[in-house]
C-alpha cells in the first residue's frame, strides 16, 4: 500500500533543520526518513545496514550521513552522535527509532533481560544526552521516541523497557522544557513492516484489521511519520511529555 502523503510536505517550517533518525533501514524508521526529508530537513541515519542506508538516501536524492552502527554495541551511543554532529554540524531533531520486541519465557535469564533493555532503553537513553548540550546550547530540540504498548499480554523485556522509555521522556521533558527541547513518546499500533509480514500471515492480518482495530486496516510507516513530523516542528513547541499512540484506535486504554 502507497499513502497518497508519500513524497508531499506538510509545510511544517521544518526546512533547514537538522535531524538523526536512528534504525532508519526498514519499516517506520525509513518511512520517518524519507517525510522528514520531504519537508526540508537535513539528515543523518543509522542503521545496521549501509547498503539499505545508501538506498534511501538514493530514493529520496538526499545528500545524508550515513552512518553504519551496531546499536548494541558498548559506546555505539556516542560514536553515533559524534559522526551525526561531524555530517550535520548540528542535530535539532532526534528520533529514537531503533529497537525490537520478541517473548520471554517465565524463565528467560539475565543476560536476554539486560539485551532487550539495552536496545529499548539504555541505548536511546545514552544516544539522546550525548545530544543534549549542543541542542541547550542553541535553546531548541526535539526528541520524538519509538515506543510500544503498554497492555503486555505476557513477559517481555521489550515492554518493560518501553515502559521506562515512557517514565524518562516525561521526566526529561520537565529538565529541558526550559531550553525550547520537548520530548515525546510515539507508541505504535499494528504497522506494516518486514518483521509485521514475516510474524504474522495475511489471513491474521485480515481478521484482526476487521475484528480489532477501529479504523479497519493496519498502518503504515506513514502514518507515523506524520506526527513525527509536526512533532518536530516549531508548531508542536508546547507539546511535550506526550505519549501518543499511533494505532487506528487497537488500544482499549482510555489514556
Amino acid at each position: 500500500m502507497t499513502s497518497s502523503r508519500d513524497n508531499r510536505g506538510m509545510d511544517l517550517g521544518l526546512a533547514g533543520r537538522t535531524a538523526l533518525v536512528t534504525g532508519a533501514s526498514a519499516g517506520i524508521g525509513r518511512g520517518i526518513a524519507k517525510a522528514l526529508v520531504a519537508e526540508g530537513v537535513r539528515l543523518a541515519v543509522t542503521a545496521r545496514r549501509r547498503d539499505r542506508l545508501q538506498e534511501l538516501a538514493r530514493e529520496t536524492g538526499a545528500d545524508m550521513a550515513i552512518i553504519e552502527a551496531d546499536f548494541m554495541q558498548e559506546g555505539a551511543p556516542q560514536g553515533i552522535a559524534a559522526a551525526a554532529l561531524q555530517g550535520l554540524g548540528t542535530v535539532d531533531i532526534l528520533v529514537n527509532n531503533a529497537g525490537g520486541s520478541r517473548p520471554f519465557a517465565l524463565d528467560a535469564g539475565e543476560a536476554q533481560w539486560e539485551e532487550a533493555l539495552t536496545l529499548n532503553f539504555t541505548r536511546q537513553r545514552q544516544l539522546t544526552h550525548a545530544l543534549l548540550d549542543q541542542m541547550m546550547a542553541r535553546n531548541w530540540g526535539r526528541i520524538i521516541n519509538i515506543t510500544g504498548k503498554s497492555e503486555p499480554e505476557g513477559v517481555n523485556g521489550a515492554f518493560a523497557a518501553k515502559a521506562a522509555m515512557h517514565a524518562w521522556a516525561k521526566g526529561l521533558s520537565r529538565e529541558v522544557g526550559k531550553h525550547g527541547i520537548t520530548v515525546n513518546s510515539i507508541p505504535p499500533g499494528r504497522i506494516m513492516s518486514e518483521q509485521i509480514e514475516r510474524n504474522y500471515t495475511p489471513e491474521y492480518r485480515k481478521w484482526q484489521s476487521e475484528h480489532e482495530i477501529p479504523v479497519g486496516r493496519y498502518g503504515e510507516p506513514e502514518d507515523i511519520a506524520a506526527l513525527v513530523c509536526f512533532l518536530a516542528s516549531p508548531r508542536a513547541a508546547y507539546i511535550t511529555g506526550a505519549v501518543i499512540p499511533v494505532d487506528g484506535g487497537l488500544r482499549r486504554y482510555q489514556f
